[in-house]
């Protein structure tokens, strides 16, 4: 043991606290934090205390930004594959009409409006959250929770790949539209493109309260926009109504077989943008976005696609870009102007969805902990994790000035949707049946309707690997890499850690034993466990052989629910002797609540004769881990060790973590080899 630091310092290569459980403590800092001994923040449901149809305003501009913008290009990208092998013809395009329309209904409507969005953790959407849910009920079925968890990181990491692409392609096919509008403007599609988005990252640290007031109204308005444009020619042409039904499907496919697959790999383009409708649930709740889908996003698209196909019917020409040829002339430039703002709202759907993703990962041990921000005192699911904004900010950038262009982002869009489109649907069939206790042919009828349509576009999808659907699947294996290799590290050190910490009670009977004097003063010891000794202890005890008057232990417990109420989230325990000062404190949080250990320390004043102190004088040591990477191991892999470090040494600081005073916190570290 050695070198005691002051609060704030951080070593190379640390673990940061490690629990020994999947449920770290997160770093959760708010706008307006309690101080001294005030009750801590306590975060509400999304609609509580707001009226639903405002909060479904508000999930328009935040939640449906993604599916919204999708027909800027899908059937732009429909008609472009293999040299334009789809024909403005009705046979093609009441066939992709259909496709299009059945899929919304099925996918969106069908699986994730009615079924998956049932399947919350405790009012948290997204792949990781499903996972956790699955977890909650598989304690005793190894192999199946296994499958689950591994699932759960296959989706998160492809759902990463998926949240670059996304802003990329969505802000640059609408800043495409300038040169609809004039071909002059076409050099300035690039910079105003990454002008746009750099706006858009670096307002993500208002939060999505913010963000979703603003953009709300310009959806509904973008919405409204979809169906005037395409309702005008459905009125002119009511025969394109007639590609709503499935038998158009059917023709296309019998007439053309291998083009109607390799189509859908550009039809899957109208329901991207699905999975992030899922995964931030937690922003606003079920009902609100239940509400904004039914009454105006829903028929707005199937209006705006039905136009298009009409437009494409009457003049083939428009098949180079239907979307901006529906409007008027005179409406080009607005349409641009609009469009610009809904892309940079799609873009703000993956964003969010990444925070709320990246939570649940931390949650679950996948991801070390890092910073995440509360951003408003109202909806607890509202977050912002300023480590995945950047990183997400320059691979966006990274790809425009690559790509350059949306028509060459389309080939590598669209297979990480149906990745995470498969996944969820099997984690999602595991509720049904272990949690739901659905009937036998209820899953297997929803699996068969659904995963038959899923594996489809999948299929379809995977024949662009070469052509540039690579680029997600390569992130989602470097995402699965780095999550899999933290969880590894995590449960190797943390069972190192216990065998160097010793087992408490033990220490607990031999301080007895020596009788060591004690001085004045409250030491407190944040662990994750009563089991094991807090190495910060061991190494006071050892250097200074005295012990504090009141001693208090604390280990934070984050719940598999949002919020906690205070009365139930304080357990004392005198750890079997009732006079000795030597105290334990179980505190329990929900996730979204905040984790203010002095706060708590407040609170428990009182509560034991052992807990007679003053919390404003107390002293909070901290244990630190300096990892060393060691020789050859059968444990992890030399590599995976340097992964790891790297991974530790950025992690979140405890001390911020549980809201300790800097000036009265102590760091106290050892060296642990690898």
């Amino acid at each position: 043991m050695s070198d005691a630091r002051t609060a704030g310092q951080q070593d190379a290569g640390s673990a940061d606290d490690l629990p020994d459980s999947n449920q770290p403590p997160l770093k959760s800092e708010d706008p307006d934090p309690p101080a001294g001994c005030e009750p801590g923040l306590a975060s509400h449901p999304a609609v509580r205390g707001a009226g639903l149809v405002a909060v479904a305003v508000g999930a328009l501009g935040v939640v449906f930004g993604d599916i919204g913008t999708s027909p800027l290009y899908a059937m732009q990208t429909v008609f472009a594959i293999e040299g334009h092998a789809v024909k403005p013809n009705q046979g093609d395009v009441y066939g992709v009409i259909s496709l299009v329309f059945w899929s919304i209904t099925l996918v969106v409507s069908g699986k994730y409006i009615l079924f998956v969005l049932r399947a919350d953790n405790d009012g948290e959407g997204g792949v990781m959250a499903l996972a956790a849910l699955v977890s909650r009920f598989l304690s005793g079925r190894r192999k199946l929770l296994a499958v689950s968890l591994i699932l759960g990181v296959v989706g998160a990491a492809l759902f990463y790949g998926d949240s670059v692409i996304t802003p990329a392609i969505s802000v640059l096919s609408a800043m495409e539209g300038l040169k609809v509008a004039s071909p002059d403007l076409t050099d300035a599609v690039l910079p105003l493109g990454i002008a746009v988005l750099t706006v858009l990252f670096v307002v993500q640290r208002f939060g999505t309260h913010v963000v979703g007031r603003f953009f709300g109204p310009i959806m509904v308005l973008w919405f409204l926009v979809l169906a005037v444009t395409g309702l005008p020619e459905v009125i002119k042409h009511p025969d394109v109504l007639r590609a709503l039904s499935p038998t158009y499907i059917g023709a296309f496919v019998a007439d053309h077989p291998y083009l109607a697959f390799v189509a859908l790999s550009a039809v899957v383009l109208a329901i991207t943008g699905a999975e992030a409708l899922y995964a931030d649930m937690g922003h606003f709740g079920r009902a609100p976005i239940r509400l904004a889908w039914f009454v105006l996003a829903y028929p707005a698209l199937v209006l705006n696609y039905l136009g298009q196909g009409a437009l494409v019917l009457r003049d083939s020409s428009a098949i180079s870009n239907p979307f901006f040829l529906l409007g008027p002339s005179w409406a080009r430039i607005p349409l641009v102007i609009l469009a610009t703002a809904a892309t940079v709202i799609a873009s703000q759907a993956v964003i969010s969805g990444a925070f709320s993703v990246s939570r649940q990962a931390m949650r679950l041990g996948f991801l070390p902990n890092l910073t995440i921000r509360h951003t408003s005192k109202e909806e607890g699911g509202q977050i912002y994790v300023p480590a995945v904004n950047w990183l997400l900010f320059g691979g966006v950038l990274i790809l425009i000035l690559v790509f350059r262009s949306s028509n060459r982002l389309a080939a590598a869009y669209g297979l990480a949707d149906t990745g995470v489109f498969l996944t969820t649907t099997s984690l999602f069939l595991i509720v049904a049946a272990v949690v739901w206790k659905w009937n036998r042919w209820k899953i297997v009828t929803f699996a068969v309707v659904v995963g038959t349509i899923e594996v489809a576009y999948f299929g379809a999808n995977i024949v662009k690997v070469l052509a540039g659907g690579w680029l997600p699947l390569g992130i989602a294996a470097v995402l699965i890499v780095l999550m899999t290799t933290w969880q590894l590290g995590r449960r190797i050190v943390t069972r190192r850690r216990i065998a160097l910490e010793g087992p408490l009670q033990d220490f607990v009977d031999d301080l007895h034993e020596r009788k060591l004097p004690r001085v004045p003063g409250t030491a407190v010891f944040p662990h994750p466990s009563k089991e094991t000794t807090p190495l910060a202890l061991k190494a006071n005890v050892d250097f200074n052989n005295v012990l504090h008057e009141h001693v208090v232990l604390v280990s934070v417990h984050t719940e598999n629910v949002p919020h906690v109420p205070p009365e139930e989230q304080i357990e004392v325990d005198d750890l079997g002797f009732s006079d000795d000062g030597i105290v334990h404190l179980d505190l329990r949080f929900g996730f979204q609540d905040v984790r203010d250990v002095p706060d708590a320390l407040c609170r428990a004043v009182g509560l034991s004769p052992e807990l007679d102190l003053d919390p404003d004088q107390a002293y909070y040591f901290l244990s630190r881990l300096s990892l060393l990477r060691g020789g050859h191991s059968t444990d992890m892999a030399t590599w995976r060790k340097r992964v790891f470090i790297g991974l530790a040494h950025n992690a979140a600081n405890p001390a911020d973590s549980f809201k300790l005073p800097d000036e009265r916190t102590v760091i106290m570290g050892a060296h642990l080899m690898l």
